[in-house]
């Protein structure tokens, strides 16, 4: 199974972007990198030798809020989900008034490559206490046995 990959600190070319990524996109500014790039969830990939295990971490999330789908041998997964922080809010009914009211948007995509051993009919889910788990059997594929061919 592979994943996307995307550049890491690791991989910087300049020594300054590190230290740049890490003012802008790191505790200095919380939620600065989430707000501007979105975030992704980490994921934990487990291999046995009958099925791969998927785990995402999507904490405060529904299992309602997630849409996964199987394209040939891509699978994504995709979740978005509105949250809404109201402190003192005053309304009206028929002009509406906000004192200060605090929404956001939470989305992702997250995809995942499948090799081909999968059986993609019986790829099954759940969300439980904020990780969405995924069991992706493995089939069991044909062994090819050497034969002698015959010259004529």
């Amino acid at each position: 199974m592979s994943l996307i990959r995307f550049k890491t600190q690791d991989q910087a070319q300049n020594p300054f972007e590190t230290v740049f990524n890490d003012f802008f996109e790191g505790e200095f500014l919380p939620g600065r990198r989430h707000q501007a790039s979105g975030s992704v969830p980490a994921a934990n990939i487990k291999e046995t030798e009958k099925a791969y295990h998927v785990e995402l971490a999507s904490p405060g999330m529904s299992k309602a809020d997630f849409k996964i789908e199987l394209d040939e041998d891509l699978l994504t997964i995709r979740s978005e989900k509105e949250i809404k922080n109201e402190e003192k809010s005053e309304k009206e009914e028929n002009g509406t008034r906000y004192t200060k009211r605090e929404f956001n948007y939470t989305s992702f995509v997250r995809s995942f490559r499948l090799p081909e051993e999968v059986d993609v009919a019986n790829i099954s889910a759940k969300y439980e206490n904020g990780i969405l788990q995924l069991e992706i059997p493995k089939k069991e594929l044909e062994v090819k046995k050497a034969r002698q061919i015959e010259i004529k």
